[in-house]
């Protein structure tokens, strides 16, 4: 899951892939602001077949949240 999560981000937000790690930081680590969120949102929900909240998408701090949140929407 981190690998596709991982492919996403970089390809979504030019995000460096070396820096994609669980506790990564989405807004201090990997400066992802809100536009670049809602980008990334709607990346995720493409790949992953699954809707993200809006609610949902402003709890997501650090990329393990990301992949939480794609794997029990997946279950």
């Amino acid at each position: 899951m981190l690998e596709e999560i991982k492919n996403v981000l970089v390809e979504a937000l030019n995000v460096d892939a070396d820096e994609i790690v669980p506790e990564a930081k989405l807004s201090d680590d990997l400066d992802i602001d809100s536009l670049s969120a809602v980008e990334l949102a709607l990346e995720l929900e493409s790949t992953f077949d699954v809707t993200i909240e809006d609610e949902e998408l402003a709890k997501l701090e650090t990329v393990q949240d990301i992949i939480d949140i794609i794997e029990a929407k997946k279950a």
